[in-house]
């Protein structure tokens, strides 16, 4: 039996019922912005479809000191089209924010998608996007070196590219199952590439004083379409290189948490949900909304 990992007590934030976790990580496949993998891979079915959500999350290092906090929000536009947004604020004034708006009619469709990152935090700084409908894309690229990169063009997305919403894939895989499917990498002009969803096992979860299980998935990218581009950077990758994300094993899937950077050659970091507190007295007048 596996030890217990060990969950701090960070019961999601809804605007009402539904699957918070939506797009989340959204954050995540970010991390991915630099990686890919060879494969054939196809559109994943809609077991779950994604609703209304806002929740919140905590950036911990791997030391587990409280880095920066997360917020997500997701509405239903016209057309049953699903809007998702996800910003993380770091303490040292970084900010990743990431926007995905996709289909979900018996398959899921990304139908935009925009990430910005900038900061101390990634090594590169970025400002992409995408547009399925116009064939458009558009990439604001500063590497670590100063080196500045601005291309556009047209682009035709695959039908199963998810940019933004890895979690909500794996929350609609069956029980136990592996996947492939299409992320784009900005290199800097956008490349589709596959990423492996590799179901490893279960773990053990604490919620509060309740003992529960988790689906563990490690996301593996292969690194062989954009050799050329990440150059002496592949020397530093360790051979067997992957992210982990960790779901609620249950009839009603929950994130738990994510293990991995939010950049190729940033620093590891573990993101889990939080909930809002009541500010003391002296701070009601501060509130930020």
């Amino acid at each position: 039996m596996s030890e217990p990992m060990t969950l701090r007590p960070c019961p999601a934030q809804l605007t009402r019922g539904g699957l918070v976790y939506g797009c989340l990580l959204a954050v995540w496949l970010t991390a991915l912005l630099l990686t890919p993998l060879s494969g054939q891979a196809s559109p994943v079915a809609v077991r779950f479809p994604e609703g209304l959500t806002h929740g919140f999350l905590v950036v911990r290092s791997l030391a587990g000191d409280v880095i920066g906090h997360g917020e997500l929000t997701q509405r239903i536009k016209e057309g049953g089209v699903a809007e998702s947004r996800l910003v993380f604020n770091f303490k040292d004034g970084s900010i990743h924010d990431e926007t995905v708006a996709f289909s979900q009619q018996r398959v899921f469709t990304l139908i935009r998608y925009r990430l910005v990152q900038r900061g101390p935090s990634f090594p590169e700084q970025i400002d992409a996007m995408v547009d399925r409908a116009a064939s458009k894309y558009e990439v604001r690229l500063r590497t670590e070196n100063g080196t500045e990169h601005i291309v556009t063009g047209d682009i035709e997305l695959p039908k199963d590219a998810y940019n933004g919403m890895i979690v909500t894939t794996l929350f609609n895989l069956e029980e136990g199952a592996s996947e492939t499917v299409n992320i784009l990498a900005f290199t800097p002009a956008p490349t589709a590439i596959a990423l492996e969803l590799a179901y490893v096992g279960e773990q053990v979860i604490r919620v509060g004083d309740q003992r529960r299980k988790a689906w563990q998935y490690s996301f593996k990218p292969d690194i062989g379409p954009i050799k050329k581009f990440l150059g002496k950077v592949l020397g530093k990758l360790p051979a067997d290189f992957h992210y982990d994300c960790y779901i609620l094993a249950d009839d009603v899937p929950g994130f738990v948490r994510f293990e991995g950077p939010l950049q190729l050659m940033g620093p590891i970091l573990s993101i889990e949900l939080t909930s809002p507190q009541l500010a003391k007295a002296e701070d009601q007048k501060h509130a930020t909304h």
